[in-house]
């Protein structure tokens, strides 16, 4: 089931709202690294925390936001992630080099099981993605 009461944009009934240290950094390294694309500009608050941004990706959406301390929103500590998001994407050796490159961290290198080709990765801001990705058959690339 999908909703349009939003700016008529289709979005499922469940979808990630992630808090995040440094909003604007990360949606230019979601941008960047994912291909995703924000559906309007974020709501910034006066004290110039991001409170709102939506990002389309070629197959899904989130939601994200600065950190709000005072109303208990915070952002991943390292080593306690309690959340991974799987992230459908076309080339899943293009998308890993990009991650990182632009300084993700790889948690589970490259392997063609379970009917894609797949790898793990940490974001800069705490969160965790799974990529899943058509098989190709070729070897893993090295790990460097």
């Amino acid at each position: 089931m999908f909703s349009e009461a939003f700016g008529g944009f289709p979005r499922p009934g469940a979808l990630p709202y992630l808090t995040v240290p440094r909003a604007h950094d990360a949606i230019e390294w979601y941008t960047r690294v994912f291909e995703a694309s924000l559906t309007a500009e974020p709501v910034v608050m006066d004290d110039g925390r991001v409170g709102h941004a939506e990002l389309r990706f070629p197959s899904g959406m989130i939601y994200l936001a600065d950190e709000f301390a005072e109303l208990g929103l915070t952002a991943p500590q390292e080593g306690a992630v309690s959340v991974s998001l799987m992230l459908e994407v076309a080339d899943t050796d293009a998308v890993l080099t990009r991650a990182r490159l632009a300084g993700g961290s790889v948690e589970r290198w490259i392997n063609e099981a379970h009917g894609h080709r797949n790898a793990t990765l940490l974001d800069p801001f705490g969160h965790r993605w799974m990529l899943v990705g058509p098989l190709t058959g070729k070897l893993p690339p090295p790990r460097e």
